[in-house]
C-alpha cells in the first residue's frame, strides 16, 4: 500500500463531498485519521473507507452496514469476506427495492380507484344540482 496521505480538504475535493461530511463520518467512528496537532492526516485506507461509505449511501446502505463492510476490509486477504458480505447486502437491498416497487404499484392502483370514485361522486353531485 502507498504511503501517500491526504488532508481533509484533499479528500473532500477529490471525492466531491464537504469537509463537514468527512468529520461526521469520523465522529461516527467510520474513519480514524492520524492527528498532527489539529491537522487530520488520512491514509489510503481512510480514502477507501470513505469511497465505500459514499457508494453504500448511494445504494441505500445504512451507516451500520457501511461500518460492517469497512471492518471487513482486508487488503492482504483478498477481501473475500467483505466482498461476499457486500454481495449479500446488495441482494437484500435489491429485494427491498422490488418490494417497494410492488408497494408503489399497489398504491397507484388504490389512488386510481379513489380518484375514479371521487370523480363519479362529483359528477353525481353536479347532475343532482342541475336537476333541482
Amino acid at each position: 500500500m502507498s504511503s501517500q496521505t491526504y488532508s481533509i480538504s484533499d479528500l473532500a475535493r477529490e471525492l466531491d463531498i464537504t469537509t463537514r461530511a468527512i468529520r461526521f463520518y469520523e465522529e461516527q467512528g467510520l474513519l480514524s485519521p492520524e492527528r498532527r496537532g489539529q491537522e487530520r492526516i488520512y491514509s489510503p485506507r481512510d480514502k477507501v473507507s470513505l469511497k465505500l461509505i459514499l457508494r453504500g449511501k448511494r445504494i441505500g446502505f445504512s451507516l451500520a452496514e457501511c461500518r460492517e463492510l469497512i471492518e471487513l476490509y482486508d487488503p492482504t486477504g483478498g477481501n473475500q469476506k467483505q466482498l461476499q458480505t457486500m454481495l449479500n447486502k446488495i441482494a437484500e437491498r435489491r429485494e427491498q427495492l422490488e418490494q417497494q416497487m410492488l408497494d408503489i404499484e399497489q398504491m397507484k392502483l388504490e389512488l386510481d380507484t379513489a380518484q375514479e370514485r371521487c370523480m363519479q361522486a362529483l359528477e353525481f353531485t353536479i347532475k343532482s344540482q342541475q336537476v333541482v
